[in-house]
């Protein structure tokens, strides 16, 4: 294998014992607050508006929950849970009805697809027996 000491002799050496800086529970919070907003937004979206923009959504969530998942980087669970507690409380509720929300849009999202299924097969039938209906089609 070739020697690559020339290449990273000017590079800083790397240390596995420098501690990963830990956020501020400010900072936190203020991530609990726009995942909240951000959820709760969706769930009034998907009630109220039928051009809302659910992959925009999904989108900024995703982003919110990595800002979150970098800000715990290093951090004790139990200090963060504990000092959160009703923040995350909050969030919890909101994520149940934005579930119950996004649960209601696919239901419907699902019976406008079987009435347009249902709809194409009536006209294309031409009213003469098909092979399905006698069981010969696989």
């Amino acid at each position: 294998m070739a020697d690559f000491s020339k290449f990273s002799s000017n590079l800083p050496a790397r240390t596995s014992e420098a501690p990963i800086p830990f956020a501020r529970p400010g900072n936190l919070a203020a991530i609990i607050g726009r995942i909240e907003e951000a959820v709760e937004e969706e769930t009034a979206g998907l009630k109220n508006d039928t051009s809302y923009d659910l992959k925009a959504s999904n989108a900024r969530k995703s982003r919110y929950l990595y800002e979150l998942t970098r800000a715990m980087k290093g951090a004790n669970e139990v200090e963060f849970l504990e000092q959160h507690r009703d923040g995350l409380a909050r969030l919890r509720q909101k994520l149940a009805k934005n579930e119950a929300a996004i649960l209601a849009h696919l239901n419907a999202v699902n019976e406008v697809a079987t009435l347009l299924k249902n709809a194409i097969q009536r006209a294309e039938a031409d009213g003469t027996y098909s092979a399905g209906e006698f069981g010969w089609a696989s």
